[in-house]
């Protein structure tokens, strides 16, 4: 049914609260002031090397046009190659489909799994276009709250009843992980309710000890959504993968061929020769490293010490409400007076992000280190 406006009511989605930071931090730095990022999860990277050179190979070679629905077989195969290394899971490449970043996953996954009024549970605080698109699709987003205790994941044995379960693992906004047994409690008892299982694995590759578990090590019989935007570098390409099984390729065939047709051809081939950049990713992961360690020195120094360290990705998730009742109003007096642009936990959280800040360090140490100077500053004169 369409309102006064003739717009559906599925539409009615909230805004995505970091983009509004991103265009609040990018008019001050039109009006001349420096800004520090702290606010988006992008690496201040670009493309690997081998990438770029790759592309503008084949872009020297001819046109590029449509490919396939379900990708380049060389980068499915190669993809599917990534799993026996990384995790030594034995993966056919006929199970990868490689779509237009984890966004168009997303869209196929919740498309082929679920019908309008379905309940899909998802971790909260968790990334928020999840609950954003099942509504758009008419589908019903039931948070789950979760607790430090449980590293802000969600525990197999508190789940509602649901046609659906999505986990993050490391997570945003948090970088927390599951690990092997509580990544099976959950899938083993999503498949004794009959309930489908997505695990959104866009951040592996970025771990800060052990590596994170993929839900394939346990079953075939899940959704399994990665990208090349964080490990690989490669956000703006967007670009991404995802496996699932084997009864399912066809119906998700069908559906990218009239929703998307095909991922961008050049960035397909970019990804491609980006999987060889292996020295050049690990080097860039040294660095979310050493920025780790100093957000969990710098942080606690400028007055933010209620947080709980990230085993992957580049964020920070801090609880700030012995400061703050509002984090949106809190972040944009920090971006205003300290030139440091964070990200209110309301984006995350609907229920208790207004006392949250995300931070994230996935852009260059020296600006780490300015921002978390700022920080302090800031703090000091509050």
């Amino acid at each position: 049914m369409t309102g006064a406006s003739g717009v559906s009511a599925r539409s009615n989605v909230d805004p995505f609260i970091v983009m509004d930071v991103m265009e609040q931090a990018r008019r001050l730095e039109d009006a001349g002031r420096s800004v520090i990022h702290m606010e988006v999860g992008q690496p201040g990277t670009p493309a690997p090397q081998i990438a770029r050179d790759g592309l503008a190979a084949a872009m020297a070679d001819g046109a590029l046009g449509y490919t396939v629905a379900l990708g380049l077989p060389d980068l499915r195969a190669k993809i599917a190659d990534l799993y026996r290394r990384w995790y030594g899971v034995d993966l056919d490449p006929n199970r990868v489909v490689v779509t237009a970043g984890s966004s168009a996953a997303f869209l196929l996954a919740f498309t082929a799994l679920f019908d309008a009024g379905d309940r899909v549970g998802l971790g909260l605080p968790g990334y928020p276009s999840y609950r954003q698109i099942l509504k758009a699709l008419s589908l019903q987003p039931v948070g789950i709250p979760t607790q430090a205790a449980n590293r802000f994941q969600p525990v197999a044995s508190e789940l509602p009843d649901l046609a659906g379960l999505i986990v993050a693992s490391p997570s945003n906004p948090t970088g927390t992980m599951l690990d092997r047994k509580a990544m099976s409690l959950l899938i083993d008892n999503c498949h004794a309710r009959g309930t489908a299982f997505i695990s959104d694995e866009i951040y592996h590759g970025l771990h800060h000890d052990a590596p994170a578990v993929t839900a394939l090590e346990v079953s075939d019989d899940v959704y399994v959504i990665n990208s090349f935007s964080k490990y690989f570098s490669m956000t703006g390409w967007r670009i991404g993968w995802m496996v699932v099984p084997e009864s399912h390729v066809r119906t998700i065939e069908r559906l990218a061929q009239n929703m998307f047709i095909c991922a961008p051809h050049a960035s397909q081939i970019a990804a491609l020769h980006a999987m060889d950049a292996e020295d050049e990713l690990e080097a860039n992961r040294a660095v979310y490293a050493r920025n780790r360690a100093l957000m969990l020195d710098g942080l606690p120094a400028a007055g933010f010490d209620r947080i709980a360290p990230p085993d992957g990705a580049f964020y920070i998730y801090a609880d700030v409400s012995h400061l703050t009742d509002d984090s949106v109003k809190f972040a944009s007096e920090v971006l205003e007076k300290a030139g440091v642009a964070i990200t209110p936990g309301l984006d995350f959280d609907p229920d208790r992000g207004a006392g949250t800040l995300r931070f994230s360090y996935a852009r260059a140490t020296a600006d780490i280190e300015e921002g978390l100077a700022r920080l302090k500053t800031f703090m000091a004169a509050r």
